[in-house]
């Protein structure tokens, strides 16, 4: 009987990593699942130790598990006197299937194991995954779907001289009927985004990013003017981040100036001095303010008020958004600048505190003459 696509990559593969990304319905984990069985069934009595691990233990009860045990009840392997329920484990024929969840990191960062299946590994962070592959002796089989354009998979696993990656979707599942595909390619009229990520099993941008709408340009276009300069003040571990802020009247332009660590005020000021035109810094340091001014520097603190993050981001979200190529650094903030996210998948209009330098600096200077329109110059005292 055919199977999906990626019972035959999974089965064949000879790589101690195997990445399996794909869309919806492509039968990854059903197909990956039934390698794992046919390996204890091949390895009798072996006493090999396979851990199937997802982020949390319910999503884990819901998919995989269930998906496991549905498996070998249908071939009449099932038998609860090997199931400890308790430990989320089972003996099948010899070998030990251990089921965990991230949230359990005593096992996480327990005994070593053979074989590792990471269902939905985006859903995880670096960390664990580093914890999770040292203690694993053989074989290690990743599956998602790519809803995010950046992650660490990409940076990290699939940059490995010792990785097989394999991409499928609903096509290279033979057992989906007429009307599942029918709903899955509805997804191209309705969203685009979605029909990249769970249709075609390409990267996507995850629902969480907050910028979405801004274009790569490789120079400042005719008719955009020099409007403001913002400083998000960083010194050690944080950098500091100096954007210029074009605009044609209507949309923005950000060029990434500086973005560096362990610059003092006097290096600030010195790429300030060269443009001609009010700069707007976090209003956090005012000293830093200070001193900048005394350099002669036309620079003005930015509003902040209970309220003021969400709002600016409201509003650059309004207007067209341009950023250069150059801005590399700011391109990487954008890419991963995101929503706060529960436990239950609900975003929130709370960014998340990271990636967030590039950004508040233009964020100061794009909203600092919406908020303060007749503002003059800064004066000390």
């Amino acid at each position: 009987m055919k199977q999906p696509s990626t019972y035959y990559h999974s089965k064949k593969s000879t790589k101690r990593v195997q990445v399996h990304q794909g869309g919806t319905r492509s039968g990854k984990t059903y197909s990956i699942l039934l390698v794992l069985i046919e390996y204890c069934l091949k390895n009798k009595n072996s006493s090999s130790v396979i851990t199937i691990c997802r982020k949390t233990y319910p999503a884990l009860k819901a998919t995989a598990m269930r998906d496991f045990f549905q498996i070998i009840n249908r071939e009449g392997w099932y038998d609860e006197k090997l199931h400890n329920k308790t430990e989320g484990t089972y003996i099948l024929f010899g070998n030990l299937v251990e089921f965990i969840s991230i949230d359990q990191p005593q096992k996480v960062r327990g005994r070593k194991r053979d074989i590792l299946f990471i269902n939905e590994a985006n859903e995880i962070d670096l960390e664990d995954w580093r914890q999770l592959l040292l203690r694993t002796t053989d074989r290690v089989i990743i599956d998602y779907n790519p809803s995010d354009e950046f992650h660490w998979i990409y940076d990290q696993v699939l940059t490995r001289d010792d990785v097989e990656f394999f991409q499928t979707t609903y096509l290279d599942n033979p057992y989906l009927d007429d009307n599942t595909i029918r709903e899955i390619e509805r997804l191209k009229e309705a969203d685009e985004n979605y029909w990249r990520v769970y249709g075609l099993g390409e990267r996507g941008v995850s629902r969480a990013t907050i910028f979405t709408h801004y274009k790569e340009v490789e120079c400042i276009p005719s008719g955009f003017k020099l409007y403001n300069i913002g400083v998000d003040f960083g010194y050690s571990n944080d950098p500091t981040a100096i954007v210029a802020i074009y605009s044609d009247g209507h949309s923005f332009l950000m060029d990434e100036l500086v973005y560096s660590t362990n610059l003092s005020n006097s290096d600030i000021a010195r790429t300030l001095k060269e443009y001609e035109c009010p700069v707007i810094a976090d209003s956090a340091e005012p000293k830093s303010i200070d001193e900048i001014h005394r350099y002669g520097v036309n620079i003005h603190p930015c509003m902040k008020g209970a309220d003021s993050v969400r709002a600016g981001i409201q509003f650059m979200r309004s207007r067209p958004l341009f950023i250069t190529s150059r801005s590399v650094n700011g391109l990487k903030e954008l890419r991963n600048y995101k929503y706060q996210e529960d436990k239950n998948g609900h975003l929130s209009n709370h960014p998340v505190d990271a990636f967030n330098h590039f950004v508040d600096a233009s964020r100061y200077a794009i909203t600092w003459k919406q908020l303060r329109p007749n503002y003059g110059d800064y004066a000390i005292g």
